[in-house]
């Protein structure tokens, strides 16, 4: 697993590059009171593990590089109409 350096807080950590696979990347929905639908989902890129850093409770330190996909359906009374 290859090691870099990251700077979190002003300070200089080394870091693991940690693989992963996708168990499961489900969507959330929420319903907006116009009646538009949103679906979110965070979409994992990388996984590193901070050497020498720890959460409170004692867990390894992980900085994730991560990206939300987001879809929208928005009822016909709120899109624009077409230009003809």
């Amino acid at each position: 697993m290859a090691k870099r350096t990251i700077n979190l807080g002003g300070k200089q950590f080394s870091a693991e590059d940690i693989p992963f696979e996708a168990e499961r990347e489900s969507w959330n929905v929420y319903v907006l009171h116009d009646g538009t639908t949103l679906k979110i989902k965070t979409v994992l890129a990388e996984v590193l593990r901070v050497e020498g850093a720890w959460a409170p409770n004692g867990d390894p330190l992980y900085v994730v590089n991560a990206s939300p996909v987001v879809s929208s359906n928005s009822p016909d009374s709120l899109k624009k109409k077409a230009e003809q």
